[in-house]
Order: C-alpha cells, then structure tokens, then sequence
C-alpha cells in the first residue's frame, strides 16, 4: 500500500502471523521471531520484519501508528496504554476496549502529543464523519445510523427470509414489503413479529452506536435502539420524529436499521447515513428527481455512504494519524453513555460472563446504552468490563449486572484505566454539565446532556467573540486543505 510500511506485527500465535507474511510472499530469512526488546531492535536494524507475541517486546521501535484489533478487552486495553505511554498514535479498531476506556485513552494521548482515533472503514468513524461533513454544511441533522451488518432478504416465490446464511419460513413478510399507508410505528412491529425468528438486536450494533454518541454528543430514543426493519427508501421516514410519522421522541438521535429487501434489490452494505430536514421544499424535490431518498411528506431526506469496507479503508485513518497528528473521532471525545451489561436469564453466583463467538458476545447477556457515570459498586457494570469476569452474587432475569456482582481485580488492565479514566473524563464532563447548568437561568434549567468538547452542531453554536468552531486553512493553490467541526478534522481529500 502507498505510503504505508508493515513490519512489525504482534500475535500470541507468532506460527500463524509468519504463514500470512509467507502467503504475502515475504521470504522467511526476512523475518524474525522476537522474544525481548533487544532482539526486536536487532531484527529491526537489520531491515527484517519483527514477530513477537508481547507488544512489550516491540513497542519502543520507532514506528508511527500502532493498530490495535485484537478486540480483547483487557489484553487490548494493555497494547494501547502501552503505545500511547512509548510515544506512539493508536489506531483503535478494538471497539471493545473503546467502549470502556477509549475516551480516557484519547486524554492521555492528547497530554503526550499523539492521538488515539477510531478507524475508518469501521461504522462509527464512517459516521462520525458523515455527521461532521453534514455540520459542515449547517444541515439540520434530525437523526443519524447505520445499516446492520448483514440484510434482511426476502424471497417471494418461497416466503424465505433469510440474513447471514440462515433462512426461515416468514410468509407475513410477504404483505409487509410495501409500507402502503401504515403508519411506521405499526409498520415495524409488524415486521419484527414477521421476523421473530431472528435476532433483531446485537450488541456490537449498540457499541458502535455508542462511540458515536460519545464522539458527536448524539443521543437515543430508547437504551436498546428500535433497530427497524426497513427498505432503504423508507429509513428517512422510520428515523423521523413521531410529530412527523417517525419512531422518534426526540431528534439528534443514532439507531440501526436491518435493510430489507428482495434477492435483486440493492443493499446499503453496511454503510452509513443522516437523515436531514428539508426546510426547502424546491431544493429538495429537485434533489429527489436526481434520486435522493426524501420521504412522502417531503419533511426529510437521507444522505448516505453505502460501504462498510472494513480494513480496507483504514490506510486514511493511519496516514491521518502518523502526517497530520489528527483522529478519524472526535479530537477529546468525552464519555457520555456508557454500554452496560442486563441478563436475560437468571445467572447464578459462580457464573462466568465468558465472551465469545465472531461478534463478542456473552450468552444470556444483552447490552443497553445508559448515560455515563463514574463506576461504583451500584453502577450497572460497562458490557466490555464485566466479560470473562465471575458473578459473586445471581442476577436476576432482566437486571442490570453490576459492579458489586463481580469479581473484579481492581489492579487489571481495564479496571486501572477506567478508574483513571472516569477522573479525565466523566468528572470533567460532570462539571462541564455543572457549569452549563449555573450560566442558565431559573426558568431555563433542565437537563443537557454533557457533550464532548468543542462538538457541537455548526447551526447551534454561540460564537463567544464571533469566532466560529471551525478551522480553514488554504495551501498557496486555494484548494481547501484543512477544515476542523466540532473536534473532527477533515484533510485534504482523504475524506
């Protein structure tokens, strides 16, 4: 890849890690297997590339951007503060560790000079960057999601619904693939009774959400999303505010919607988008003859990037980091919700939360997006923390699990830096909230969710001494170079 160099790579499986380098073609005198520190800077002065299995062995080489995906909580956890303590930025692909402690991460990053940022290719740096491009513009964001990883494929000549390779006989579905005149609400009841063989809620969908709203200060309209089922032209009215025939109490919220639709229809393959006001009915019903999706009471309309490319894009988000100092997040996200643990079944005291499986999860264990606070023995304990730990006490059906109903080691990897973390970070946006509070007046005050610094939407801003939240810098040519909103910064023609 242009630009880019991989010659340190860090696995506990150092066999597997020199098979993929050989099936790259890379001789096998030019690798070395690395048992300490010094052997790994002799392999690196001798131009070799370094394999070990301890990132403690490599991390004080004098390369650019370390990416963590090991998607481990606590070993994740240890790659990144170690990486970030040498010196180095963190490309953190590991949304497991960022629930928990990647705000933190990103303060201490900040102190030292370099950045910890989500990566592009992965749903929330996609779309922390489509909210900004969109903040940019001053449009009227009303709500903002994603597509769920895999679709929703109804067949017609055989009623199978069928998502991620499983199929199941859903002949309700076939009078539910046209809206009609139903109302949204009903509509998508609908569908997911149609579809109750499925499941319709995943906690990785939850996390990415979260990290969003930590990064942008969106919020939600219910701790377990709607997560619709819907065809794409119908997402602008599904995400719109009941007053207009949407799902949504409030606006400014995040969701999930699972695309339905036939085997020849197009998808939005995983990708991202925004739903926006239309304030202007000509403009808009101009656009919708170019194709855009504005939805029947012409209120709305979604603006979307249909890709989700995983690793394959992350080369922007590493070249930002390493040129630039800059993450593909925001620039200090804060901590304003947290991504907490409920049982489903009752769990017994002795019961371990081991987690597992291609998406991390913890079985009989769902995820709720609660607001953020700093940890105590009462508090419902963040999803990622409480993995692999031991219940000290049963949960009930339905309950929260919290902090008192594990065996935690107050000195491990996560637990330290949550611990450090919620000082940086939920105190820090506590008192942001505290002082918000106190520069209102009587009849103003009310609830403000705390936002993360220096995030907040173009259109709403009050410019204290008329200076805008906004950066513009032009090279010698006049092309745009730079453009900094609400703590995400847009280079070049990278995004």
């Amino acid at each position: 890849m242009p630009l880019i160099n991989v010659r340190v790579l860090v696995d506990r499986d150092c066999d597997k890690t020199i098979a993929l380098l050989g099936h790259l073609n890379v001789p096998c005198r030019d690798i070395a297997i690395c048992t300490s520190a010094k052997e790994a800077w002799t392999a690196w002065l001798a131009g070799q590339y370094v394999v070990s299995d301890d990132v403690a062995h490599v991390v004080d080489l004098p390369f650019s951007v370390l990416i963590e995906a090991t998607g481990h909580p606590e070993a994740g956890a240890r790659h990144a503060r170690l990486a970030v303590e040498a010196g180095h930025h963190v490309a953190l692909v590991s949304k497991e560790v960022d629930s928990v402690v990647g705000a933190g991460l990103a303060h201490e990053a900040n102190a030292r000079g370099v950045v910890v940022t989500p990566v592009d290719g992965d749903q929330p740096s996609l779309l922390i960057g489509l909210i900004t491009w969109a903040q940019i513009l001053g449009l009227d964001i009303i709500s903002a999601g994603k597509s769920s990883e895999y679709d929703f494929v109804f067949d017609a000549a055989t009623n199978i619904l069928s998502c991620n390779g499983i199929g199941h006989h859903c002949p309700d579905m076939a009078k539910l693939m046209d809206a009609e005149d139903r109302p949204m609400a009903d509509l998508a009841a609908a569908r997911s009774a149609a579809a109750s063989a499925f499941r319709q809620r995943a906690v990785p969908d939850l996390c990415e959400m979260g990290l969003v709203a930590n990064a942008t200060g969106f919020g939600f309209d219910r701790p377990d999303l709607h997560a619709p089922i819907a065809r794409i032209p119908e997402v602008p009215a599904m995400f719109e505010t009941v007053d207009n025939g949407g799902l949504f109490s409030t606006g400014k919220v995040l969701d999930v919607f699972h695309c339905l639709r036939r085997p020849d229809e197009v998808s939005l393959a995983g990708g991202v988008f925004v739903i926006v006001r239309c304030h202007d009915a000509e403009v808009w019903d101009m656009l919708a003859e170019k194709g855009h999706i504005v939805n029947a009471q012409g209120s709305a309309a979604m603006l979307s990037i249909p890709r989700h490319l995983l690793g394959l894009e992350a080369a922007t988000t590493i070249l930002d980091a390493a040129l630039l100092k800059e993450s593909s997040g925001a620039s200090i996200p804060m901590q304003s919700v947290e991504l907490v643990a409920r049982a489903t079944a009752e769990l017994p005291a002795g019961h371990v939360l081991e987690m597992g499986g291609h998406h991390h999860t913890i079985e009989n264990v769902e995820a709720d997006l609660l607001d953020a606070e700093p940890l105590s023995g009462s508090s419902p304990a963040p999803f990622y923390l409480a993995a692999n730990k031991r219940l000290c006490r049963t949960v009930a059906a339905g309950a929260h699990i919290l902090m008192d109903d594990l065996e935690t080691d107050e000195n491990s990897e996560l637990c330290s830096l949550r611990r450090k973390h919620d000082q940086t970070v939920i105190k820090r946006a506590e008192q942001q909230e505290e002082r918000a509070m106190k520069s209102r007046g009587p009849a103003e005050t009310g609830h403000i969710p705390a936002q993360p610094m220096v995030r907040q939407t173009v259109a709403e801003l009050a410019y204290p001494g008329g200076k805008k939240d906004e950066e513009v810098c032009s090279d010698t040519g006049g092309n745009l170079e730079r453009v900094t909103c609400h703590g995400r910064r847009l280079s070049g023609q990278n995004h």
